[in-house]
């Protein structure tokens, strides 16, 4: 079983950044993909980014690439997602998720709030 546990959210003005972390427990945390998804007021949950066990491979949605990095520390079980160039349209929660790969995620965190003003 693994728990998340995000944090770094804000509320940061358009064009700023900030960083977000997901804090894994157990020790299972280096076998799987991790991912960043996200939710805005009346929409769905959206994928945002996501990086493979090893972090060798990277995904990145179109509306954010470019902008957004994800990476992965498995020493510290953790990982991370730094936003740039921040829009409005950034604003949601976003969660952190954990999967066996294949675009499968059976774990998620409880979100953090990330508002950005115009």
């Amino acid at each position: 079983q693994v728990q998340l546990v995000e944090s770094g959210g804000g509320l940061v003005q358009a064009g700023g950044s900030l960083r977000l972390s997901c804090a894994a427990s157990g020790r299972t945390f280096s076998r799987y993909d991790m991912g960043w998804f996200r939710q805005a007021p009346g929409k769905e949950r959206e994928f945002a980014a996501a990086i493979s066990w090893s972090g060798s491979n990277t995904y990145y949605a179109d509306s954010v690439k470019g902008r957004f990095t994800i990476s992965r520390d498995n020493a510290k079980n953790t990982v991370y997602l730094q936003m740039n160039s921040l829009k409005p349209e950034d604003t949601a929660v976003y969660y952190c998720a954990a999967g066996p790969g294949g675009g499968n995620w059976n774990h998620w965190g409880q979100g953090t709030q990330v508002s950005v003003s115009s």
